[in-house]
């Protein structure tokens, strides 16, 4: 499996990993980045336009994307913290790591799932984010554990044994379902 960053010409392979059904296919991993009244407003067609002009626009790939014999299978949003208002404003996600680089989303279509495409994704967004100068990269991991019967759907954060495969580490929680992870670089 190969882990690339979401560059200008990869948006086909972003389209085709959202798909066209799904909370991914409506979200287009715009969720994080909007709040309130921008949120409520946006759409499925404005996501995936904002979605697109991010990965086109060529200043910073906001994600990276996962390839299994050059065929896209996943796809994970990672950016600095400051990329995304609805984490600076959570307290799920308070941290005393301001300038850390977080990731906030995994997508895996059905029929790549439980096949460690979530860990290359952690991995890679890691690698990613140290290309461009990261110290820190959070997540904050759903712990399925304390969670039962977690639906697919509700593990877009990324399952907590996920990241600590990836070499995270748990800094804290705000429930016991959502716990704040960290890896320093």
């Amino acid at each position: 499996m190969d882990v690339r960053p979401a560059e200008p010409g990869s948006w086909d392979d972003v389209a085709a990993v959202m798909g066209e059904r799904g909370d991914p296919a409506r979200c287009f991993c715009q969720y994080f980045r909007l709040r309130g009244q921008q949120w409520s407003a946006a759409t499925r067609e404005t996501n995936r336009r904002d979605l697109r002009a991010q990965v086109r626009s060529g200043d910073l790939p906001p994600g990276v994307l996962a390839y299994d014999d050059n065929a896209p299978v996943g796809w994970c949003a990672v950016a600095p913290r400051t990329a995304y208002p609805r984490v600076l404003a959570s307290p799920s996600w308070r941290t005393d790591h301001p300038d850390a680089w977080v990731i906030t989303c995994f997508v895996v279509p059905v029929g790549h799932r439980r096949q460690g495409v979530a860990g290359e994704l952690a991995r890679g967004a890691v690698e990613f984010a140290r290309t461009y100068g990261a110290q820190t990269v959070e997540g904050c991991a759903v712990d399925t554990a304390q969670a039962s019967g977690v639906s697919s759907a509700d593990l877009y954060r990324g399952p907590l044994n996920v990241f600590l495969d990836a070499g995270f580490k748990e800094v804290g929680r705000t429930n016991p379902r959502w716990v704040l992870v960290r890896r320093t670089l």
